[in-house]
């Protein structure tokens, strides 16, 4: 009876810290984890500091947005499967909230020419957003030459039409195979490796055959929930890297692939995103519901964010061994700077789209140097450039 008692009680002090959280984590991945450190391990001491490396490091491994997989792996540890729901949800929930509601604005009153002048700011300060995560992310990334031309192959080949999904894998075999592994190593590796390549990509390309079809029999406003579910089930299974490369995936599946979404839509979809708390990937809630409503917003929601629960319930138990190897460690490596050269490609077709003039030309070059050089947060960023753009557009 002591147990139950017990095992109530962390289950509610999980959901109470992890919803605070979920409020308050602005800033990022990197944000985020600092602020869990300081609740689990400095005044709570659930786990040390060792363990909470360990589990930075797991991570970084497998697909998923870090901060909510971070937050998942503390549930488990602390409260068993109960604890893993119940931690995720607790800290998705405030920012799915959020901008569910902001979405219903936008839908309602986004072409309304007193919101225009909000949204012209926002879009180059959303590139500046993005430009100033390459920069930091890069700098760990970069670890070598090798690294480096990868990144910049991955680039070109997105900018040039690659699939995502291919160029974060193809990347990932590039980097063991130029890593070093001994030539056994590299074989036994390959054998597993590359057929799971060839499947993920025929899965891949059957759901966006089936979505084409989808897309050329009905509008946008009839597009049924369970084909987004499909779309964002695929991304949250394949996500490397920071959220940002989320981005990456909506601009070469939804607006170039099946025209879901407007170049427009995209650029506004990561500027709430930006405006709101927790992880980034919530943008998917604001997507859905653009697209097919709430409906969609929730499937889109639960596709994206199930694939991270399923890998911290699986993956758990074995974190020591996959941190440990030199095999995945390389994987990730080469999967990283994959990752930046999509969000560099995915600069470019933004920039494009949004600097259309000086004015939005001046909002960029200042809100680069106050994420750069100021490392100013991302929503103070972009709440900036919707008051310069709001000044630049009515005064």
């Amino acid at each position: 009876m002591a147990n139950t008692h017990q095992h109530k009680n962390i289950i509610t002090e999980l959901i109470f810290l992890f919803l605070k959280l979920g409020t308050i984590a602005f800033g990022g991945p990197a944000a985020h984890i600092s602020m869990i450190e300081e609740e689990v391990v400095h005044r709570r001491k659930w786990i040390t500091r060792e363990h909470f490396l360990d589990l930075v490091g797991a991570t970084n491994l497998i697909p998923g947005p870090n901060s909510t997989e971070m937050v998942i792996h503390i549930g488990y540890i602390r409260g068993g499967l109960t604890g893993l729901i119940v931690s995720g949800l607790s800290f998705i929930t405030p920012a799915v909230i959020i901008t569910g509601i902001l979405a219903w604005v936008y839908v309602s009153f986004g072409s309304v020419p007193q919101v225009a002048p909000f949204l012209f700011g926002i879009k180059p300060a959303v590139v500046a957003v993005i430009l100033a995560a390459i920069i930091r992310l890069g700098k760990t990334a970069a670890k070598n030459l090798q690294l480096i031309i990868l990144g910049i192959a991955v680039c070109s080949a997105s900018l040039l039409g690659a699939n995502e999904v291919l160029a974060l894998l193809s990347g990932g075999i590039a980097g063991i195979i130029l890593s070093g592994i001994n030539r056994s190593e590299r074989k036994k590796v390959s054998g597993w490796l590359i057929p799971l390549i060839g499947q993920l990509w025929s899965i891949c390309k059957s759901t966006d055959a089936n979505a084409a079809i989808a897309v050329s029999t009905a509008g946008v406003g009839s597009i049924f929930p369970w084909k987004l579910g499909l779309f964002f089930l695929k991304v949250g299974t394949v996500l490397y890297g920071s959220g940002y490369v989320l981005v990456a995936f909506l601009e070469g599946g939804l607006v170039k692939d099946y025209g879901w979404l407007t170049q427009q839509q995209l650029i506004d979809a990561i500027a709430i995103g930006q405006f709101t708390p927790g992880p980034v990937l919530s943008t998917a809630t604001f997507v859905g519901y653009v697209v097919s409503g709430v409906s969609g917003a929730v499937i889109s929601t639960v596709a994206i964010f199930l694939p991270s629960f399923i890998f911290v319930l699986i993956l758990n138990p074995v974190i020591p061994r996959l941190r440990a190897s030199k095999i995945m460690s390389s994987f990730l490596d080469a999967v990283n700077i994959s990752a930046i050269g999509l969000m560099a490609a995915v600069v470019i077709q933004l920039a494009n789209a949004a600097l259309i003039d000086w004015k939005a030309v001046l909002i960029v070059v200042i809100a680069s140097v106050a994420g750069i050089r100021f490392k100013l947060n991302a929503a103070w960023i972009v709440m900036g450039g919707a008051l310069g753009g709001w000044l630049l557009k009515t005064l």
